[in-house]
């Protein structure tokens, strides 16, 4: 995120915003709705549902925050949390659709660049659903949103040493699945 508060200025947004101030909240909406949507449009099967069910995480966000306690943790590691109950909600009501409409991009590409990018995207979800719940999370927020291993174990309530096995298993399988050259640098731990 380009435009990150400092912590002791997030912790005042999350005060004001635990007392109701309207401003503080639509703060902390402009803050980290980019990054949780991100997130979800890779878990979801279309950008509708994507923006419906970031919507939802901050609805979420604004009923849990009278009982929000500051504990050290991340709050986006709280929002991530909230989001990745919505996307297992939203598969339990619904049953997957393999089709993209929308383009996740925020500016407007180049048609082909737009192809390509659908194209990528679609990709990426299909390789993603043959892998379970925890390992679709570490592998999006390692490899797309680009946290440390110590910042997944937060977000996923996991010890650092369990996320980098369970992306190792990950990452593996990835290997047999494009060929062992595309994942081999990531297996070195290359990515940190």
């Amino acid at each position: 995120m380009s435009n990150v508060q400092p912590i002791d200025d997030i912790k005042h947004i999350i005060q004001r915003a635990k007392k109701g101030d309207t401003e503080a909240v639509a703060a902390l909406y402009q803050q980290y709705a980019p990054i949780i949507y991100r997130y979800i449009a890779y878990r979801s099967p279309t950008t509708t549902d994507a923006e419906d069910l970031t919507a939802e995480v901050f609805l979420k966000m604004v009923e849990g925050l009278p009982a929000y306690r500051l504990t050290g943790v991340p709050f986006e590691a709280w929002l991530y949390r909230i989001a990745a109950a919505r996307i297992a909600d939203f598969y339990r009501r619904k049953k997957p659709v393999s089709e993209l409409s929308e383009s996740m991009t925020d500016s407007k590409p180049l048609p082909e660049e737009e192809l390509q990018n659908l194209q990528e995207v679609e990709a990426l979800r299909r390789v993603l659903q043959r892998f379970s719940e925890d390992e679709q999370n570490i592998l999006i927020l390692r490899f797309v949103e680009r946290k440390s291993h110590k910042d997944v174990a937060e977000i996923i309530g996991k010890s650092v040493t369990a996320v980098k096995s369970a992306q190792h298993r990950a990452l593996i399988q990835l290997a047999g699945l494009f060929g062992e050259e595309k994942v081999r640098h990531y297996l070195r731990g290359e990515n940190e």
